[in-house]
């Protein structure tokens, strides 16, 4: 694979016209873990994820690596797809992490890009159901709608500044 600033910018546009596809996998993924965890969580619109997918690939360095993860899902296909299933898990995880941001919203991406893979077929190469999954799990992650990731924190510190 050769990476370019054409490929990422293709990349982009893929990313952003799979909406139809991967806004209701982000919406049955936060349906369900609003109901596993008792809360209530906002859904989000095939706008709101296009949006976003312009955040993401605004950031230059961000944009290079959810372009290079994406196509390699994209291309990834193994013959009887079991022996790649570690490879489009990797890839896929990475993904996910990468998308959803810093600690601690980076391994929340990647732990719900395994809840969101398992609930996910998508016809095609074997790396395809795992980009669907890590897109929604990456981007469900990132974007508002939970009410913890609004709320102060009970771990919050105050901290005396006049000690400069």
């Amino acid at each position: 694979m050769r990476l370019t600033p054409a490929t990422v910018a293709d990349e982009r546009e893929w990313i952003t016209e799979r909406a139809p596809t991967v806004v209701p996998l982000l919406n049955d993924v936060r349906t369900d873990l609003a109901a596993a965890f008792d809360t209530e969580v906002d859904s989000v619109s095939p706008e709101t994820y296009r949006a976003e997918v312009d955040v993401v690939f605004a950031d230059v360095d961000l944009a290079v690596n959810v372009a290079a993860l994406s196509r390699l899902l994209r291309e990834l296909d193994v013959e009887g797809d079991y022996p790649g299933f570690v490879v489009d898990e990797l890839l896929g995880r990475e993904l996910a992490g990468a998308i959803a941001g810093n600690q601690p919203l980076r391994l929340l991406g990647e732990a719900t890009f395994h809840y969101a893979d398992v609930t996910t077929h998508t016809e095609g190469t074997a790396g395809l159901d795992d980009l669907d999954a890590a897109l929604a799990a990456g981007f469900q992650t990132r974007l508002p709608g939970w009410d913890w990731t609004t709320s102060e924190s009970p771990f919050a510190v105050a901290f005396d500044d006049s000690r400069s």
